[in-house]
């Protein structure tokens, strides 16, 4: 009688063993299988830039490409690195500059709302130069970096050389020679290093600022660039530009979808063409479907 016992609870036990096994394995199936997000996007976007590049960071790769190879000139998209070039130096942002004859614009001789003899910080200057594009502040920024304007646009194409950059040259700090020139494809690595500096991400997406030199009437800067006075972008980097040599340039770190992405428009034709195109991509994106496929780890 006690064998006969000890030989049912055996029976038993196996049994209970045997109807488990599936829910273990099927358990263990649940805890290795990763649900990932994937965005389809629809066809190509309709851009009217000549040269525009659409770069998810989130997945390291372009989403869209538009002849990003081709060496064009930059304009004043230049003045991001000049701006990092500067802040690497980690000169006083409160010390004085003035401006100098030395600063206006021979090349092209644009126009210029900075009077010769405004003393202005260099912060301000960076300020200016970023949000506003005035040339006038970023020669003034090259012209005070130790050396000088040459030493400046010298380290401005080593640091081009040390992000990879293979395609970028610089000639000055402003953009204003059509001798500055980059592909669509160096200008995401610079994007992607500009992003990583604080002051150039605030003064990038600055909407205006008040200059008050002493002996001058007040001033006031806008930002060039309308989106970042748009509540639906959430941008973190924004340089414009404009030479005739370049038509009209827009490049932006933002987030659409909660996706990090690096936008470059170049030589847009007509004034709002750029801003436009921006505009059609942010909607192209948020018209991708989403999937969730099962992926086993």
């Amino acid at each position: 009688m006690y064998k006969k016992l000890i030989i049912l609870v055996f029976l038993l036990a196996s049994t209970m063993a045997v109807k488990a096994a599936p829910n273990t394995a099927i358990a263990h199936k649940k805890v290795g299988t990763l649900t990932k997000a994937v965005l389809t996007y629809p066809s190509s976007p309709k851009l009217r830039s000549s040269i525009a590049l659409i770069y998810d960071e989130q997945e390291q790769r372009p989403l869209f490409s538009k002849n990003a190879n081709a060496i064009v000139p930059i304009a004043s998209i230049t003045k991001l690195m000049a701006a990092m070039v500067v802040l690497d130096a980690k000169l006083p942002l409160e010390e004085k500059i003035a401006i100098s004859a030395i600063d206006s614009d021979t090349l092209k001789n644009t126009y210029s709302r900075m009077r010769i003899g405004m003393t202005l910080t260099r912060g301000e200057l960076l300020n200016l130069a970023l949000m506003s594009s005035e040339n006038r502040a970023a020669a003034a920024l090259a012209r005070t970096y130790p050396g000088g304007t040459k030493a400046a646009v010298a380290k401005m194409n080593a640091k081009a050389l040390k992000l990879g950059m293979k395609n970028t040259h610089f000639r000055d700090a402003t953009g204003l020679n059509s001798g500055n020139t980059s592909t669509a494809h160096d200008l995401v690595k610079m994007l992607s290093a500009a992003q990583h500096y604080k002051l150039i991400h605030k003064y990038t997406t600055t909407e205006s600022h008040m200059v008050a030199a002493p002996g001058f009437p007040q001033l006031r800067y806008g930002n060039t660039n309308p989106l970042v006075r748009n509540a639906s972008w959430d941008i973190g980097v924004s340089k414009t530009g404009y030479i005739n040599e370049a038509g009209r340039c827009l490049v932006m770190h933002t987030r659409i979808m909660n996706r990090p992405v690096i936008i470059v428009l170049l030589d847009s034709h007509g004034k709002y063409t750029r801003v436009a195109d921006a505009k059609r991509i942010k909607k192209w994106m948020e018209s991708a479907m989403t999937r969730t496929p099962d992926k086993n780890i």
